[in-house]
């Protein structure tokens, strides 16, 4: 049985690029992991998806509560074990001496993180900075770039709440023009969703915000068009990637794009409190930080790291959760999130001419986010009756523009606890709720 040394040996003769300062990796939760690099090699995604004496072992090396089966992963993501384990190590090592471990010791090993996110993402180092989250990286783009009075923003009407209200407060405050845009749902397709888009523009647009995947229902934008559609007007494009990296493959040069902002403690299953803002090279200069750095800092992209004082470890346990990451492989983790999604969502459309996915699905299409609607169902009823009576935790989505309940499941989720929810959903198709 492979121990922790050929675990870490297995990662490193896969060619993956390892940090400097290895993480602790708890010895159950490395058994396991050792077992399914074992059990995967030199397999194809597709022939992996429903091995789930695979998955069993990616599913142990997690500490979950299984009373309750967890189809909320769209918000936040429990952390492996061992990752979790190498941030209470350095919390405590950093509360030994704060002054001596946290700043002197642990704080620098954040150059070893910036450069794997880098490499990961597909970008230089030097354009990548570590941040707390996917909001404080968009709002970093929000509020950092110079707009004047009458300059016009795009945004979609589904976009996320805390975005918009941060383009609120620059129309309040600079008197700039604000434009939402409805993109029907579903999107009937991505040309189509282009052309909504550049219907909206006007030779005072200066930003269009887009979303790489819709949280609300998992539709994948078009970024790369968008992209190409707005350069050549001088407008520039800010990607809301709250929840698609490390949830699919792709790279920064994939999209084109020169902002791009994401949270880690969703899809790279990274510590809560974890994100990274990447700004290409050339703009970082015009770019505002949120927060003051110095005034040396203007072409450096350190400067939206200034919060004042924050826990190094937090940060720092990105650098396990990446090699969590890496040992089981973007396309195998694309293929078996897409395969339980379609597991449920295929069996309610085939019992139901009322069940309606509200972004495509598929094999190559989108990713574990399926929200699904039911003609003559209220989703929110749905939903509670789930949670209070079932312990199935989903998250309804009811407002002007559809009611749907949206399932989002992860590498740790069950065949048996997607069963359960599909058993359950027909149930309510059939008679209802009660």
């Amino acid at each position: 049985m492979p121990d922790r040394r050929s675990f870490l040996g297995s990662l490193v003769g896969a060619g993956l690029a390892l940090p400097v300062a290895l993480p602790a990796l708890r010895a159950q939760s490395g058994r396991h992991m050792a077992r399914a690099i074992v059990m995967g090699e030199g397999r194809s995604a597709a022939s992996l998806a429903e091995d789930e004496a695979y998955w069993g072992e990616i599913q142990r090396a997690f500490d979950i509560d299984r009373t309750v089966v967890n189809l909320n992963n769209g918000g936040v993501c429990p952390t492996p074990s061992h990752v979790l384990e190498q941030m209470i190590r350095d919390l405590r090592f950093s509360n030994e001496l704060p002054t001596e471990h946290m700043w002197r010791v642990l704080e620098p090993r954040l150059e070893t993180v910036r450069r794997e996110l880098a490499i990961e993402f597909g970008c230089d180092p030097e354009e990548l900075a570590i941040t707390r989250n996917a909001s404080e990286s968009n709002e970093t783009m929000i509020f950092g770039i110079d707009l004047a009075r009458g300059d016009e923003a795009i945004v979609t009407t589904q976009n996320y709440p805390r975005m918009l209200n941060a383009w609120e407060q620059r129309v309040m405050r600079d008197g700039i023009v604000l434009r939402k845009v409805k993109v029907e749902t579903p999107v009937p397709s991505p040309a189509h969703y282009v052309r909504t888009i550049e219907q909206a523009i006007t030779p005072r647009t200066r930003v269009i915000e887009v979303m790489h995947i819709n949280n609300l229902t998992g539709q994948i934008a078009p970024v790369r068009e968008i992209v190409a559609l707005a350069r050549p007007r001088g407008i520039a494009v800010f990607v809301d990637g709250a929840h698609a990296f490390a949830h699919f493959p792709f790279k920064r040069d994939d999209l084109g794009c020169d902002y791009y902002g994401t949270s880690l403690h969703k899809w790279l299953l990274a510590p809560v409190g974890t994100g990274f803002l990447s700004v290409r090279r050339d703009r970082i200069e015009k770019l505002w930080p949120l927060l003051a750095g110095s005034p040396s800092q203007v072409r450096d992209i350190r400067k939206y790291e200034e919060i004042g004082t924050h826990p190094a470890a937090n940060h720092n346990a990105i650098a396990a959760a990446l090699v969590f990451h890496r040992a089981i492989g973007s396309e195998r983790k694309i293929a078996r999130l897409r395969f339980l999604r379609d597991r449920w969502a295929q069996r309610l459309l085939a019992e139901s001419d009322r069940v309606r996915m509200l972004a495509p699905i598929g094999p190559t299409e989108g990713g574990a986010i399926g929200t699904v609607a039911v003609q003559g169902l209220d989703m929110a009823q749905v939903g509670g009756w789930l949670h209070g009576k079932h312990h199935i935790v989903t998250t309804p989505l009811v407002n002007d523009e559809f009611n749907g309940l949206r399932v989002t499941p992860n590498v740790y989720t069950t065949l048996d606890e997607i069963d359960r929810f599909a058993e359950l959903m027909l149930h309510a198709i059939r008679t209802g709720v009660s």
